[in-house]
C-alpha cells in the first residue's frame, strides 16, 4: 500500500503526531493515577519520537513539499510506523520484566534509526526546494 506522504503536505505526520501524543498524555495520567510510574521509558519516547518527531516530520514536508515528494520520503514513513510502535511494545515488556523482549526493542530501533538517517538525507537534499 502506498500513502502520499506529501499529499496534502505531510497531513499525515501531524495526525499520527496527533495519536502519539493522545497515548503519551494518556499514558502519563495512568501512571500518576495508579502511582506505577514503570513505564515511564515508554512515556517519554511516545512524546518523543511519536508526538514531538512527527509533528516536525510534518512541519517540514508542508514547509518543504519537495522533501515530502522524494521517495526517501516514503520508505522514512514505512521505517518509521512499522519500528515505533514495536519499538514502544518491546520496551514497554521489557519494563515489566520481559527481558527477552530486548532483542526485539534494540532491531526496532535500528529499523527507527534508518528512518531518521532516511529524513536527515532528504533534508539535506530537498529542504529549500
Amino acid at each position: 500500500m502506498k500513502i502520499k506522504v506529501d499529499s496534502p503536505h505531510g497531513t499525515i505526520w501531524l495526525r499520527l503526531a496527533a495519536v502519539y501524543f493522545v497515548a503519551g498524555v494518556w499514558l502519563g495520567i495512568y501512571m500518576g493515577a495508579s502511582g506505577d510510574h514503570s513505564l515511564y521509558p515508554v512515556h517519554a519516547h511516545l512524546n518523543l519520537l511519536g508526538w514531538v518527531s512527527m509533528a516536525l516530520f510534518g512541519i517540514l514536508f508542508r514547509k518543504f513539499p519537495a522533501m515530502g515528494a522524494s521517495p526517501l520520503a516514503q520508505a522514512q514513513f514505512w521505517l518509521y510506523n512499522l519500528g515505533l510502535p514495536v519499538l514502544m511494545l518491546a520496551v514497554a515488556a521489557i519494563h515489566r520484566g520481559h527481558r527477552a523482549m530486548e532483542p526485539l526493542a534494540g532491531a526496532a530501533s535500528i529499523v527507527l534509526g534508518i528512518a531518521v538517517l532516511l529524513f536527515t538525507i532528504n533534508v539535506f537534499r530537498n529542504a529549500g526546494n
